[in-house]
């Protein structure tokens, strides 16, 4: 029987085409950060901010004129105040949001949190405070199969009445695909061709430099996702970013700060140079997270175990499900990956209610930044089918380190 290593060896030999594919997307998308780093002229003045209320801050005003070139967008709102990505999702929503306005989600049933935040989850107070809570319409597009993007039945849902259509670039906590960039652009000339003001608006967790071309370029309206992901490459401490049409970034921001104050104002308590540095490191590390997603894709469908995306798949986000069946092995998953973990690798992690979920849920995270998914990490919610949603790895070693020791663990 093979060892641990030598299988490890062979799959990477195997994988050696898509690995090469992998390096041209890093290359070209560090090439893309580089040139407006330059075009902006970034300096060492631009990383230190002020106090106070913030205003007159020329590194955080860069810091958005950076980021929106990186992803092609009028504007950029990059905060060390957004709580979470689902915060920062719920800003746009809010912010481009009012009463009798209509929400539309392309892509069936949104992530766990969000539902909170769009008010079909939760209790009484939690809806309250929601979209639907704040008299705003819902809808969503049931998925084919549980799978898929019905295209026939989005047009049918799309009309002068949507406002805004949610298109979840991730899956989440689902077995559904993550939505490959080709996909957002015909949802997008999809929503357009039946409404052409209807805002295409775009969850953009775990798949920021996975791909050539990001969301606005495919024609999308607005993106948002968190520092603590893919941009924030593994050494921001917190925050999210905005981007998109100008309008609709600043109503954004007038949902984060207040009416008046909107992106002028906010002290950013000296975290520029961490948010100009991760960005900068981000697509060398989100390209090390992919080849590790890859590697674990071929080495759990050599063992046996249901794995999505398959490794010869495109890619579009850092995500690879692995499907248990039942919660015992996905406990002892997620505990293997915290044991290996290089924060609390003593610790065992076990399944507990969050807030934003409805089911008990069991994290992996030995993470050096809280919750950071741009780290190697594991979790899942403790419901049938009890699947394992792993992600991250700063660097592709640690992500093989942890295969071979689950295949240790296997053989």
């Amino acid at each position: 029987m093979a060892t641990s290593k030598e299988i490890i060896k062979q799959a990477e030999r195997d994988l050696r085409e898509q690995f090469e594919i992998i390096d041209e997307i890093r290359d070209y998308n560090q090439e893309k950060v580089l040139k407006a780093f330059v075009d902006n002229r970034v300096a060492p003045e631009h990383f230190y901010t002020v106090s106070g209320y913030g205003h007159d801050d020329l590194g955080r005003e860069v810091l958005d004129k950076v980021f929106a070139q990186v992803f092609k967008a009028e504007k950029a709102l990059v905060r060390i105040h957004f709580a979470s990505g689902t915060h920062t999702l719920a800003c746009a929503l809010f912010g481009n949001l009012r009463h009798g306005d209509k929400l539309l989600s392309a892509v069936g049933t949104p992530y766990d949190t969000m539902q909170e935040v769009i008010g079909t989850m939760g209790d009484e107070e939690t809806r309250r405070s929601s979209l639907i809570g704040n008299g705003i319409l819902y809808d969503e597009v049931p998925l084919i199969n549980g799978m898929d993007v019905d295209f026939e039945k989005l047009k049918q849902m799309v009309d002068d009445s949507t406002t805004m259509v949610l298109i979840q670039r991730s899956k989440g906590y689902s077995t559904r695909k993550s939505l490959t960039i080709e996909t957002i652009e015909n949802i997008c000339k999809t929503v357009k061709a039946k409404n052409p003001n209807c805002i295409c608006f775009v969850d953009n967790c775990y798949g920021e430099f996975v791909d050539t071309k990001e969301p606005l370029e495919v024609g999308a309206d607005l993106i948002g996702g968190s520092l603590i992901k893919n941009p924030g490459g593994g050494i921001v401490e917190a925050g999210g970013y905005i981007a998109g049409k100008e309008l609709y970034v600043e109503r954004a921001a007038n949902r984060l700060t207040a009416p008046g104050i909107g992106s002028e104002g906010g002290a950013m308590f000296n975290q520029h140079r961490l948010i100009f540095q991760g960005l900068f490191m981000a697509p060398s590390v989100v390209s090390e997270a992919v080849k590790g997603a890859v590697l674990a894709s071929k080495i759990f469908d050599e063992i046996g175990f249901d794995s999505s995306p398959k490794y010869n798949e495109k890619r579009t986000d850092i995500i690879q499900n692995i499907t248990f069946g039942s919660p015992e092995p996905l406990e002892h998953f997620c505990r293997t990956i915290q044991s290996l973990s290089p924060v609390n690798g003593y610790v065992t992690p076990i399944p507990e209610y969050i807030p934003g979920y409805e089911d008990q849920v069991i994290m992996a995270g030995g993470t050096f930044v809280e919750g950071s998914t741009i780290e190697l990490s594991a979790d899942g919610p403790m419901r049938a089918p009890y699947v394992a949603y792993m992600q991250g790895g700063l660097n592709y070693a640690h992500v093989k380190i942890a295969l071979e020791k689950i295949l240790d663990k296997v053989n």
